[in-house]
């Protein structure tokens, strides 16, 4: 990853995911295990992605795009809504970063209830056929 270069900041052609995940969380001002634990994984594991060792699921992979407040897509090729260059960034005040954090948490929160209400919804309609053909 060539950051030097604002033209080539994250460029997909020259990043990793795990590039991406390590530059958007420190974009965010997160250190790696604050990251893991909004997450719900161990700090291994996210030192895995961010290493390239592995790739997280799709639910924690929503997760860390709302928790990063970039698109599941920039994270996944590098194309779409990513983090601004660091010259692009102003100085925040420790409030509005707090308020940006507790933000990115709630849509993280909304994404894993909105998951886990498909999920049981899906289960619903098909208790409900299994009653209804019996």
């Amino acid at each position: 990853m060539d950051s030097d270069s604002p033209d080539r900041w994250f460029d997909p052609e020259a990043t990793t995911f795990g590039d991406r995940v390590a530059g958007a969380r420190e974009q965010a001002g997160m250190s790696q295990g604050d990251l893991a634990k909004r997450l719900g994984v161990k700090l291994k594991t996210l030192r895995a992605w961010e290493n390239d060792l592995s790739e997280p699921r799709a639910n924690k992979l929503s997760m860390m795009a709302g928790l990063l407040n970039v698109s599941l897509l920039w994270l996944l090729s590098g194309e779409g809504d990513g983090p601004g260059s660091p010259e692009e960034e102003g100085e925040l005040s420790t409030d509005v970063n707090e308020m940006l954090t507790e933000i990115r948490e709630i849509r993280a929160s909304l994404t894993q209830y909105t998951d886990r209400l498909g999920r049981l919804e899906k289960n619903l309609r098909a208790k409900l056929k299994d009653e209804a053909s019996a």
